[in-house]
């Protein structure tokens, strides 16, 4: 049969532009052994990618030039040549940016609609909410009685960070945001005790001023101006939590570090970077404690949905400059 997929027609120089994508009809092959054919749902944009758009060597290989892109999604199975699966079911599976994909049954997990709806599994219940919990609960080592800043909080990632650290025990925790929309949705739904917009903002100040008694944790999800700031206020053994350096995916240069970086030695601070996929042993203890948060009410989320594939790279753009309320998500069929 025949799709459309998403390939990434040239690296990016700075901010992705809708030239280095390209939408390419193409010819599935047969499906073969354990192996599904999948009709994607909805799809997944999210920050990392931008790193994969360069050639580069990380913790997963960079997406090749006229190729198609890959990410997180949801699909419907059309066909299966692998035991446990039947046609009929969904899937979270990792090739996204297509209309159709052929996907190794190791590499899909079956999902319950019943339980929460499709885009779901690849928000709160899926890879963006596994990090906010991963990072908060094992990473920073969240204590009942941290106070808790959060950068990007509005994002997939930072907006269940803050909630769960409200219900694991803290009393104050602050998010930075990027509009006023935003700063309401993180005080008036989620919980955030304050917030604050980043834009035209002096970071330093800010801290100081809501986080008086400094800053137990730290997660960090943008890098930069926001991890010096966040530095100078961190109490002595204060730990933070590296998710990502949204600040400076779109870079030219490489960015000078934090000025502050000293005072990691003198409070001494822990500072760790970390990649969720090296915890997914524990993902079903995540599943249980957010699952059951999201079933009785004090867990909530938002989504930010884009429709049709051909608008999947405005998409991502769109989340690298923050249009996005919570999860940044592209929906392709019902």
């Amino acid at each position: 049969m025949r799709t459309r997929e998403i390939h990434l027609a040239s690296r990016p120089q700075g901010a992705p532009t809708p030239e280095d994508f390209r939408l390419v009809e193409t010819e599935l092959p047969e499906l073969g052994p354990a192996e599904l054919l999948v009709e994607t749902l909805v799809m997944s944009v999210d920050p990392y990618m931008r790193n994969r758009m360069r050639e580069m060597k990380s913790y997963v290989p960079p997406f090749q030039l006229d190729a198609p892109l890959d990410g997180g999604a949801v699909g419907r199975v059309l066909a299966s040549n692998a035991d446990g699966f039947v046609e009929g079911d969904v899937v979270v599976h990792g090739l996204g940016w297509r209309e159709h994909a052929i996907v190794p049954a190791r590499t899909a997990r079956t999902v319950d609609l019943d339980v929460a709806p499709a885009s779901a599994y690849l928000g709160v219940l899926g890879m963006p909410g596994f990090t906010g919990w991963i990072g908060l609960t094992t990473i920073a080592e969240h204590g009942p009685d941290d106070v808790v800043y959060v950068s990007a909080a509005a994002g997939a990632v930072g907006s269940l960070v803050g909630q769960l650290a409200r219900l694991r025990g803290s009393r104050h925790v602050v998010g930075s945001a990027g509009s006023p929309e935003k700063i309401a949705w993180l005080t008036d739904e989620l919980g955030y005790t304050d917030a604050f917009d980043y834009h035209d903002a002096d970071l330093t100040r800010e801290l100081k001023a809501r986080c008086p008694d400094g800053i137990d944790v730290y997660f960090d999800n943008v890098g930069g101006s926001h991890l010096e700031a966040a530095l100078g206020r961190m109490s002595d053994f204060g730990r933070i939590a590296l998710c990502g350096a949204a600040e400076t995916y779109n870079a030219t240069t490489p960015p000078p570090g934090p000025r502050t970086i000293g005072l990691a030695i003198t409070r001494r601070l822990k500072l760790q970077g970390f990649i969720v996929s090296d915890h997914w042993d524990r993902f079903g203890e995540f599943a249980a404690e957010v699952g059951g948060y999201l079933a009785d009410g004090r867990i909530t989320y938002r989504e930010t949905v884009v429709e049709g594939l051909d608008q999947a790279p405005e998409a991502f753009i769109g989340l690298l400059e923050g249009a996005n309320v919570g999860k940044m998500l592209v929906r392709l069929t019902d």
